[in-house]
């Protein structure tokens, strides 16, 4: 089988969406902090520059500006005064004070360069300007601090995308090729199945996520096609067995009609065995062709709630003349009045308590005492059928369900061997399960069916 590319697979594609996503989410968040951090550091830097302005403002006295002249100076003349502004200006913009000539502006907040105020540096000034009498004084600090604040958490947040740009690609990759191994390990498993090894399953990963429950799933579906198709093949080795018998009765049968006739003999006893024999023979291909309907589910449309009491009350009451009339007894332990329903199809569910309780008349000697009874457990009904006639040989009991399967010691009797397939059939159907087990003498069969919700009236 040839491997899907990696990336032309679905894992990767999705793992690479994911990663896309999740980039795209990064450089948005980030972004948006980046900004946010910006318009706070321009936020806090304007608070400076104006409480700097607040503190040169108070050396000043109306009519006095020998205290502010020399505020101004020493500020000017700081070590940190490159990266400080103050100046004062007469009306004229001719400098009084300061270290540098700052051109009249507007009072209030203002950005503006070093070569407009003569500097000879490559910054920008964040200012405060504001009418001090009859002059003008301009204080502001240089961006340079918060420029290269704001350039190491631009270089911090590239390292960063970088670096997750990286792992999402990396892990992206091994998730993909994760993932498709698995897919490929489903893809094996499917051909190995195409090309008839029937055994094939899905491997598990032990890890209980969405593709071991896909490939549990799929696992049991294989496992029922497996015995499906096993089922087919024994059926058809078990067709082409029994009925070969039958067929060639009818055969000589036949070659004995024809040759009375020849003869001018008699041959109605002859015909009406032949007639026997294709009755029997039809009787079989039509419990076979009622057994795959049921198999293949249509009857479910058909379910409703059926009270599993009042069901086998009315079947134990019409079979027990029949058991009766046999040498045998047929009884029912009934439970209490109550509800006692299931959820199916009533003609079925008659049809499989008929064939148990036809199953153990016919197989059974005379003085056998047939018992059924019904419990319940939990969300449960448990519903037996006892005998104590000769039971079935524990390792005989997993083959009796198969199709025209026949114990050695009932073939001298009548029947196609298919009664118990059909119970195994309408019990799956309604989601039953069915074990069999000794009755310390003789059989036992439970029948575990899922309690019904009443219906509302």
């Amino acid at each position: 089988m040839l491997r899907a590319r990696l990336h032309r697979s679905t894992p990767f594609r999705l793992a690479l969406a994911f990663g896309l996503l999740f980039i795209l989410g990064f450089l948005i968040s980030g972004l948006i902090t980046y900004q946010y951090l910006k318009r706070e550091l321009m936020g806090s830097l304007d608070t400076s520059v104006t409480e700097m302005y607040a503190v040169t403002t108070s050396n000043y006295a109306p009519n006095d500006m020998e205290d502010l002249v020399a505020a101004i100076e020493a500020y000017g003349k700081h070590p940190t005064s490159d990266e400080r502004v103050f100046s004062l200006v007469d009306p004229s913009g001719r400098r009084i004070a300061g270290n540098a000539t700052v051109p009249l502006l507007p009072d209030g907040l203002a950005s503006i360069t070093a070569q407009e105020i003569g500097l000879p540096i490559n910054t920008t000034f964040r200012v405060f300007s504001g009418s001090i009498g009859e002059n003008h004084l301009t204080v502001g600090r240089s961006l340079s601090e918060t420029d290269d604040f704001e350039d190491i958490a631009l270089f911090s947040f590239a390292w960063v995308a970088v670096l997750t740009i990286a792992f999402a690609a990396v892990g992206g990759v091994l998730l993909a090729h994760r993932a498709q191994r698995r897919l490929d390990g489903v893809v094996e498993t499917m051909v190995d199945i195409s090309n008839g090894r029937m055994q094939a399953r899905i491997p598990l990963s032990g890890r209980r996520d969405d593709i071991d429950l896909l490939s549990i799933q799929i696992n049991d579906a294989l496992e029922r096609l497996s015995r499906l198709v096993e089922s087919m093949r024994q059926v058809s080795a078990d067709i082409a067995h029994d009925l070969k018998t039958p067929l060639n009765r009818l055969k000589m049968t036949i070659q004995d009609a024809m040759s009375r006739n020849e003869q001018g003999e008699p041959i109605e006893d002859l015909l009406a065995d032949a007639l026997g024999e294709s009755d029997q023979i039809n009787a079989t291909f039509e419990a076979l062709l009622r057994i795959s309907q049921i198999e293949a589910g249509g009857r479910k449309a058909r379910f409703r709630p059926v009270d599993l009491l009042d069901l086998m009350t009315e079947i134990v009451e019409v079979y027990a003349d029949v058991a009766e009339d046999n040498g045998q007894s047929l009884t029912f332990a009934a439970p209490p009045a109550g509800t006692w329903l299931v959820s199916g199809d009533r003609e079925l569910l008659t049809q499989l308590f008929v064939n148990l309780i036809e199953n153990a008349i016919n197989h059974c000697q005379p003085d056998t005492r047939i018992n059924l009874s019904l419990t319940a457990a939990e969300s449960i009904l448990i519903a037996t059928v006892r005998d104590t006639g000769p039971g079935i040989p524990e390792a005989e009991r997993a083959k009796v369900f198969r199709r025209l399967y026949r114990l050695d010691k009932s073939r001298s009797t009548p029947g196609s061997g298919l009664g118990l397939s059909l119970v195994r059939a309408i019990a799956d159907l309604h989601g039953a399960d069915i074990t069999l087990a000794d009755n310390e003498r003789g059989l036992m069969v439970s029948l575990s069916l899922a309690r019904a919700k009443p219906v509302a009236q």
